[in-house]
């Protein structure tokens, strides 16, 4: 049976530390330790000897060189059950290293500080830290290596006459999280200097992409039942997503469930009043908004109730009981929210098979993430189309009608449907909300008639506003919009037949205005 005798401890990050190594000092661990880490465990009252003791050398070039000595690293990779590597070690005085507890300089904390110079970036790039960490991990079958403090509990588990002992399994878990975590790291500094410059500029685009993503679990199938699927999520993402929601109820979910939800979340964060979000098939089905969630709810529902059963609904508002009976009433797949009351969730709970996910809080942290879509043989990587509410800031009239403050708001709502819905997408709302959608048309003038239909079976089209997510090319969207009784238009503008279309809307009487921003989402 093997036992852990001897640890080398260098975290960057302390927390709980001092518990875990007085721990690991009662099971009779000796400690090695260097600089911060070694001062930190001192002044808790623990027996430590310094790395400089066991290989004979001093820290040097302010800290960049420590642990790099073949007496420690030696000591990791050794192959207990060699005889020549044991041999090795014992000739050469080195002793063996059985766990590494260990945490990284924090580059990506680092990078994301204001005004953080170039040289303070470079600086926070560990290297001593991830080369012992791949040897541990790389020895698996006889050093355990913790990367993870939440592993601390688990490792003391293993103990044995008051010993903590090597277990082959357990360390292979922590060998695979171990390589994850310096895989991350590098990826992290190799995104980052892919677009910083030495003068401290940045570039758009990074000449290489490393993206690195962790299993969060298996999902029930992927887009169709004979398909498997796994949901895999970036660590350390702080905007409330889908990513980080946490599911409270019902069943596994599908792969569909996770996109259509996403869209749909994504979708209702565009707005700031509260608001409800419908989503069948990755496209919004019914969107409104009202100081009443539960009447938001209502209206967005009954925009197209046939394409809402069985469709995601997003809120950005807390659910309440009102809410919650309203939804229990129908069938839907996937609810998600920032919040629930205890009520809610009492109602809710009766629709077993009805998978309940709860966001963070909305609000902005930090920068954007990109946008990256899969194509077969590589990804397209891109910014994040995030503009809404500022494409109107600087707007333009361009008929001889003009809109009203009341078509204005309206068309902000229109708008910011518009751009989560598939291209070639139009947009009716009237009243806070939508009444006919549009989406996915090859061209926009059967966007502008699907929208129609869809609005006449339910709200009706008349004194509505109209948003389409790039110019109309030719007259005949206008044309079909005047039939419907729309009144009001925004788009992006910029085709070479902008006079015909205006033209038109003079014709009919409707104000359009361009903003001068395409919103296409494929």
């Amino acid at each position: 049976m093997k036992f852990i005798k001897r640890a080398l401890i260098s975290v960057w990050d302390k927390s709980g530390l001092d518990t875990f190594a007085k721990e690991l000092s009662n099971h009779g661990v000796e400690i090695i330790s260097s600089g911060g880490t070694a001062k930190f465990l001192r002044e808790s009252g623990i027996d430590v000897k310094d790395v400089s003791e066991i290989t004979g050398f001093p820290e040097m070039l302010d800290g960049r060189v420590k642990t790099l000595h073949p007496k420690i690293h030696g000591g990791i990779l050794a192959i207990r059950d060699n005889p020549d590597h044991i041999r090795d070690i014992d000739q050469n005085g080195i002793g063996s290293i059985d766990l590494v507890v260990v945490n990284f300089y924090p580059f990506e904390e680092t990078i994301k500080k204001d005004g953080v110079s170039f040289q303070e970036t470079i600086e926070n790039i560990d290297i001593g830290g991830p080369t012992i960490v791949r040897a541990a991990a790389k020895n698996f079958q006889d050093v355990s290596v913790i990367v993870d403090k939440s592993d601390y509990d688990e490792i003391l588990k293993n103990s044995h006459e008051d010993k903590l002992k090597v277990i082959p399994e357990f360390n292979y878990r922590l060998a695979k999280k171990a390589f994850s975590y310096v895989s991350n790291y590098d990826a992290s500094i190799s995104n980052h200097l892919g677009i910083l410059n030495t003068d401290n500029t940045k570039n758009k685009m990074p000449e290489t992409l490393t993206l690195h993503f962790e299993k969060a679990y298996d999902l029930r199938y992927g887009e169709n039942p004979h398909q498997e699927a796994s949901f895999f999520i970036q660590p350390g993402v702080e905007e409330a997503c889908v990513a980080n929601s946490r599911q409270l109820q019902g069943k596994e979910l599908s792969l569909n469930n996770i996109y259509d939800a996403d869209s749909c979340f994504e979708t209702v964060k565009e707005f700031k009043e509260a608001a409800c979000v419908i989503v069948k098939h990755n496209n919004p089905c019914g969107v409104a908004t009202d100081k009443n969630i539960h009447k938001a709810y209502i209206d967005a529902r009954d925009c197209d109730p046939v394409s809402a059963f069985g469709g995601i609904v997003a809120f950005n508002k807390e659910v309440n009981e009102d809410v919650a009976d309203e939804i229990s009433k129908t069938f839907i797949e996937v609810l998600i929210a920032p919040g629930y009351s205890e009520k809610a969730l009492e109602i809710l709970s009766t629709k077993k098979n009805l998978r309940v996910l709860e966001s963070p809080p909305i609000e902005s942290k930090g920068a954007k993430l990109k946008d990256i879509k899969k194509v077969v043989g590589g990804v397209l990587y891109q910014d994040s189309d995030d503009t809404s509410d500022e494409d109107f800031v600087d707007f333009k009239v361009a008929t001889k009608t003009k809109p009203t403050d009341d078509q204005i708001d309206t068309l902000k709502l229109a708008w910011k449907v518009c751009k989560n819905v598939k291209s070639n997408s139009i947009v009716f709302a009237r009243d806070n909300k939508t009444v006919g959608i549009g989406a996915g048309q090859m061209n926009r003038v059967n966007s502008v008639q699907l929208a129609t239909i869809k609005a006449k079976e339910h709200y009706g089209t008349e004194d509505s506003v109209l948003a389409s997510d790039a110019f109309f090319p030719f007259r005949d969207g206008i044309d079909e919009a005047a039939k419907a009784g729309v009144k009001a238009i925004v788009q992006p503008g910029g085709s070479i037949r902008d006079d015909e279309v205006i033209e038109a809307c003079d014709e009919h009487g409707i104000a359009m205005i361009f903003v001068g921003v395409r919103h296409f989402k494929h």
